[in-house]
């Protein structure tokens, strides 16, 4: 809880020090408002956001939830301002960081801890796939996600933000190299999500989904240099999308995207392999890191 509170006393006065910085500055102004009227932007802000969360800070838990969902409501307000006019891109960008941190400071406040077994239920539980005699069904199936998932997260999501990056104005200059340079790491980097997905589909009867997963722990191959070949390399991959699209936001979301499934997933993914594996897994584990390659002792 303690946590949370600290996050809601940081965003009070964060808050705070930008409204100063709008009253005194029209390039802010301009920047995150565009051309609203901050004074009655202000009259609902102050007391729903930068005054929420100061008493958020105190342990006012509606308070934190007060100023949980006005801040969420600003975002989306700003970011339709901003698509229909092409102003006020830094503020979208500022407000939607800070809904993603209420967010997690009120569930710190709320549960003690962000409920990140939230994120595998459903279709993305934990289970094991059908055991078949031959692998070709897994095989296809592992393809089928392949398509799926690199057309929503690396052409799909990509495009939309590169183009409301756009749109709201918030672009920055990129190297003339950056779209070569993406083209040859995109090249390689499904390259190993894809001879990844193989080796995991035809050795370890199952598939990379969590909902249909690998009934034999898969330790060669890739996973010999790197435990998790492909959640590097489709960090990589959406890095590579965002050089291309010349698109910082591209960029972001890639990260963003990498530090969820390190922090939110994968500790979920992997006491469900230590529970079904023991000391197999435990093995692999200790020996073989998870984002840095290394070579593989003989």
């Amino acid at each position: 809880m303690r946590w949370g509170r600290l996050y809601f006393a940081v965003q009070a006065i964060a808050g705070l020090a930008w409204w100063i910085a709008v009253f005194l500055s029209p390039v802010v102004r301009e920047a995150t408002l565009g051309q609203l009227n901050p004074t009655v932007v202000a009259v609902f802000d102050m007391p729903l956001f930068v005054i929420a969360s100061a008493l958020a800070a105190f342990g006012v838990r509606p308070a934190a939830v007060v100023s949980t969902g006005w801040t969420g409501v600003v975002t989306l307000g700003l970011a339709t301002y901003a698509t229909v006019t092409t102003e006020a891109g830094w503020g979208v960008l500022a407000m939607g960081a800070a809904t993603v941190g209420s967010l997690s400071a009120l569930c710190i406040i709320l549960f003690g801890r962000v409920p990140t077994e939230w994120l595998i239920n459903g279709p993305f539980a934990f289970r094991s796939a059908t055991t078949r005699p031959k692998p070709a069904r897994h095989v296809a199936s592992t393809f089928g996600q392949i398509a799926v998932f690199w057309g929503l997260f690396l052409v799909v999501i990509p495009l939309v933000i590169a183009a409301l990056e756009q749109r709201w104005r918030v672009g920055l200059p990129f190297p003339a190299f950056a779209i070569p340079l993406g083209v040859a790491v995109l090249l390689l980097a499904s390259t190993l999500g894809i001879s990844s997905g193989v080796i995991m589909s035809t050795l370890g009867d199952g598939t990379p989904l969590p909902s249909a997963m690998a009934n034999r722990l898969v330790i060669v191959g890739p996973y010999r240099w790197i435990r998790n070949p492909m959640a590097v390399s489709g960090f990589v991959q959406g890095v590579a999308v965002g050089l291309i699209l010349e698109s910082w936001l591209v960029v972001a979301y890639a990260v963003a995207g990498s530090l969820l499934w390190n922090y939110a997933v994968r500790p979920h993914e992997e006491a469900d392999l230590e529970q079904r594996f023991g000391d197999e897994f435990r093995s692999y584990r200790d020996a073989v890191r998870c984002w840095v390659p290394q070579i593989p002792k003989p």
